[in-house]
């Protein structure tokens, strides 16, 4: 076995923490969040600018809904373009070291976000603008497809036994606390600012303060892969890439059934946080007030989250994916009518998801990644996020407007159905994914 490659500033790295002899879960889980939260933040940056900012800057020459449309035809690039950068990265990886490839990956996604604030509008760049804004999400997606670092399998296999749900949903975090902070961020700005000024400068802002969040995160993750305890996991493979072509003809089938397995939680991420905003603005309502019941709906998630690892610990994690997946469902029979009902029917709405999305989602990840060998889990874990977000997430605010600018809000139900059923058949296929016991 050919030793794993590290680069000299990572041993150096190593050598200064030496004194840690054994990382403590509580240091990793920190690590993880901060980690996730940045990545998060970036996301929904972008994504809320893509409702309140892009249609109007970028493509003001359609209608609102047109406009809405084209936007998140662009959001969906940076998805298409994650497994690109997944690959490439794990390369680097093999080649240079871990610590090589987060920097770059998390310097790229930061610099990729923060250059969002200087597009120019259509009116002063024409279509330079949109092909701007363009390569610019593409650059965040092929970023992002860098930033797996393995700390969630070292958060895994640092946890004890009868704790792993409780530490599975730890990562998953990232997602409910990024959307608060940056549906925060924007509701603050369009409640002080004139909408001239907001679409002129203001909406610049959490583009800037993307990139300061991923330079902590970078170096707060970096802290955490030169510790003797992942220099350990790191040697003998059990946190070390794989060859993919490899880890797909050995465990290919895990793969594919993992990229289906979140797919309830992973439609429903975006038609609670995405698509509803979208919607209610096109519908000529404020998107200051819709943001804040967001905020509480991030809140609600995060506790929902938390009491998936709670409940996963006793009765296991694929239960808990089981039952929020039918619980999905039902929701998608009713719930997306509910957005046309006014101001209770949208809490009414917004609330329940985000306590089933945090139910789902929280153990979303954790359940399949135990699945693969010692061998394959750094890359096999990873290429099953980056297949699950393409497949489960990266069309979702796209369809779910067009669905529903088309056929109503009873079609987004019917998309929402769809992915709880694939849970649901990827679960009955594979009966052994994370039992009480795994």
């Amino acid at each position: 076995m050919e030793p794993a490659s590290s680069t000299p500033l990572e041993r150096d790295a190593r050598l200064i923490n030496a004194r840690e002899h054994r990382i403590k879960p509580g240091e990793i889980a920190v690590g993880v969040v901060i980690g996730r939260t940045s990545e998060f933040f970036d996301f929904f940056v972008y994504a809320i600018a893509s409702v309140l900012v892009f249609p109007s800057v970028i493509f003001p020459f359609v209608d609102r809904l047109t406009g809405t449309l084209y936007s998140f035809a662009m959001f969906a690039l940076a998805f298409i373009a994650r497994p690109i950068g997944a690959f490439l990265f794990l390369w680097i990886d093999r080649q240079h070291g871990r610590g090589v490839k987060l920097t770059i990956a998390l310097f790229l996604l930061g610099g990729s976000t923060m250059a969002m604030a200087f597009l120019p509008s259509y009116q002063s760049a024409g279509v330079f603008a949109i092909l701007m804004l363009g390569l610019l999400r593409i650059g965040q997606g092929f970023a992002t497809g860098g930033t797996w670092d393995g700390l969630p399998s070292l958060l895994s296999l640092n946890a004890p036994s009868e704790r792993r749900g409780w530490f599975a949903m730890i990562p998953q975090l990232g997602a409910p606390l990024g959307l608060l902070v940056a549906a925060a961020v924007f509701a603050f700005l369009l409640t002080t600012l004139s909408p001239a000024d907001f679409l002129d400068w203001g909406w610049r802002y959490p583009f800037f303060v993307a990139f300061a969040i991923n330079v902590v995160a970078l170096f707060a993750r970096l802290r955490l892969i030169s510790t003797p305890g992942f220099e350990r996991l790191y040697e003998n493979r059990e946190l070390q890439p794989s060859p993919v072509m490899e880890m797909f003809r050995e465990e290919g089938r895990t793969v594919v059934l993992g990229a289906f397995a979140p797919l309830a939680s992973f439609a429903l991420f975006h038609l609670v946080t995405v698509f509803p905003l979208s919607w209610v603005i096109l519908h000529d309502e404020a998107p200051a007030r819709f943001l804040v019941i967001e905020i509480v709906g991030a809140v609600v998630g995060v506790v929902a989250v938390m009491l998936s690892g709670v409940i996963a610990d006793r009765i296991g994690r694929r239960t808990v994916l089981g039952v929020s997946a039918a619980l999905i469902a039902v929701y998608s029979g009713f719930a997306p009518q509910l957005l046309g009902k006014g101001d209770s029917g949208e809490w009414t709405y917004m609330m329940l998801g985000f306590l089933l999305l945090g139910l789902a989602f929280g153990q979303s990840s954790g359940a399949v990644n135990g699945s693969f060998s010692a061998k394959h889990r750094y890359t096999g874990a990873g290429t099953t996020a980056t297949a699950a977000w393409l497949i489960g997430a990266g069309f979702a605010p796209l369809a779910a407007l067009l669905l529903a600018s088309n056929f109503g809000l009873i079609a987004v139900g019917a998309y929402l159905l769809s992915g709880a059923l694939c849970t649901l058949a990827a679960l009955g296929i594979n009966r052994e994914w994370g039992r009480k016991s795994a």
